[in-house]
């Protein structure tokens, strides 16, 4: 079963270096500590690390890049990503400075008129015991103003048809179906080919627990 939140455990799996949240690499860790160099408070540290990941790494379908990225490594070194992606990075950053960090999810319309619909990443940063804030660092442009403003959340769409939703799962690791889709297409025309829908794919997402 894939990782969440479990009110029976502590924020050590929220904090975990994995294949995907790679925080241990040494650029992933020399970036994190750039970022909270001269700051003590982690409200700070993880608002200075959503806006570096949100303006310095681009959001791939709106950069024109061909690559996809899927660790924190892989997305720092080609500084591009899809929403999962960019998810990634900023949660490896959050927990190279001890700040535990997860994921999450929306059911979003890709062409904001209805059907079809995709699934778009966000994080979550636990900025005190058991107070989960979600972020959206897939990067602004015209239309999209994302921002770190605890305790609103400022995130890229706004749910406002029927069939789109926020799930309510915080996920400690990236499910597989996500990981696995990413790592299997090549390119950013066969990624974008083979979006996720929670409803025809979730199956092996299913979470333990729900804040």
């Amino acid at each position: 079963m894939d990782g969440s939140y479990d009110h029976r455990v502590g924020s050590a799996e929220f904090l975990a270096s994995t294949d995907v949240v790679d925080w241990h690499h040494p650029a992933v860790r020399t970036l994190a500590w750039l970022l909270s160099a001269g700051v003590s408070d982690p409200v700070e540290i993880a608002k200075r690390s959503f806006e570096w990941v949100r303006d310095e790494i681009r959001h791939s379908v709106d950069a024109g890049d061909t690559v996809v990225t899927c660790a924190a490594s892989e997305v720092l070194s080609f500084r591009t990503g899809l929403c999962y992606a960019k998810s990634h990075l900023l949660a490896a950053i959050l927990r190279a400075n001890n700040i535990p960090a997860g994921f999450c999810y929306q059911r979003v319309s890709i062409d904001g008129v209805g059907a079809p619909f995709c699934l778009h990443g966000l994080c979550a940063v636990e900025l005190s015991p058991r107070n989960w804030y979600r972020v959206d660092p897939r990067g602004n442009k015209p239309g999209i103003n994302t921002k770190f403003a605890p305790p609103h959340e400022c995130l890229a769409f706004t749910l406002q048809l029927p069939g789109e939703s926020t799930l309510p799962e915080i996920y400690a690791e990236p499910p597989s179906v996500v990981v696995k889709t990413l790592r299997r297409h090549k390119t950013m025309a066969d990624a974008c080919a083979n979006l996720l829908d929670v409803e025809s794919q979730w199956v092996s997402f299913r979470p333990l627990a729900a804040l």
